[in-house]
């Protein structure tokens, strides 16, 4: 514990209390005394800063909203019948510059929720249950992920439109309905031999192309074995679009499951097109078109 200590003669229903929280401190500032103190952000930490504000018959306690770093004590606080307010941080620094406090320091930010509390009279903000707690975590995670992989989409993007080489077979690639910008660095990236090879070296080589598997009278069923599994995993989510949303590769699975396919092997043939029409325009340079390019004419 740092700086000066309360007395019990202090104790005051307008004593306000603000908790800069982080992941190894709590920082802590008593008004009106101007009482600092500091303790680890630990189960010891909390039951010194319980002693230590008990006599002093505080309203309620102070927090910024510090993802998870803030939950210990404002659960902690809370079971030992103290009223907790949690505050947006936006709200306690747009509160502290209004008071001219500019500088931004964990004492700093601890005085000013104990007098954003005086002036405002905050309400309390009971813990959520924690499985809910859990999942807010999980959902904010996520979201903060989606937000990195949308910078390193970007990022290919910018890379592959650098090399001229590269930003053909892009834009070749993203010419084909039902291939986006995302989808288009997948086989860029993980199947650079795209143009020079059959249709049936494509399918092998992204795995895609059903292997037999017979031995004597009994003919096995044919599944995909080998190949990249990246490429797969890319072309995965096209063929789920393409299915309902690109007239001619949706009638092709169709027709597939009329003739008796399972919808995992029609699926299947429905991602072994984009990539065997993707190795031919490229091998031909060209762009997608509905319509096919008349034969090129035979030289004497």
């Amino acid at each position: 514990m740092q700086g000066k200590v309360m007395s019990e003669h202090s104790a005051s229903h307008d004593v306000g209390v603000g908790i800069d929280v982080c992941k190894e401190w709590l920082d802590i500032h008593i008004l009106p005394a101007g009482a600092v103190l500091r303790f680890s952000n630990t189960k010891k930490g909390r039951k010194q800063l319980l002693c230590a504000l008990k006599p002093l018959g505080v309203r309620i306690v102070v927090v910024e909203a510090t993802g998870k770093y803030h939950r210990g004590v404002h659960r902690f606080l809370h079971d030992a019948r103290l009223s907790i307010a949690v505050v947006n941080p936006l709200r306690a620094r747009l509160f502290a510059e209004s008071l001219g406090a500019l500088a931004k320091t964990d004492s700093v930010d601890a005085r000013m929720l104990a007098a954003f509390d005086l002036m405002a009279q905050l309400a309390a903000t009971p813990p959520l249950p924690e499985t809910i707690e859990n999942l807010c975590e999980i959902v904010r995670n996520r979201e903060a992920a989606k937000a990195a992989a949308g910078a390193l989409e970007a990022l290919g993007v910018q890379t592959i439109e650098a090399d001229p080489g590269l930003a053909r077979r892009f834009a070749i690639l993203i010419s084909i309905p039902g291939v986006g910008a995302v989808t288009a660095c997948g086989p860029i990236a993980n199947m650079p031999e795209l143009g020079s090879l059959n249709a049936k070296q494509a399918g092998l080589l992204a795995g895609l192309a059903p292997l037999a598997c017979d031995s004597g009278q009994r003919n096995g069923p044919r599944r995909i074995r080998g190949g990249r599994q990246a490429v797969r995993t890319g072309v995965y989510m096209a063929a789920l679009s393409a299915v309902r949303f690109n007239p001619h590769l949706k009638r092709f699975y169709e027709r597939l499951l009329a003739a008796g396919k399972a919808k995992k092997l029609a699926l299947t043939a429905v991602m072994r097109k984009p990539i065997v029409l993707a190795n031919d325009l490229i091998e031909e340079d060209r762009l997608w078109s509905p319509q096919t390019p008349a034969a090129k004419p035979l030289h004497a």
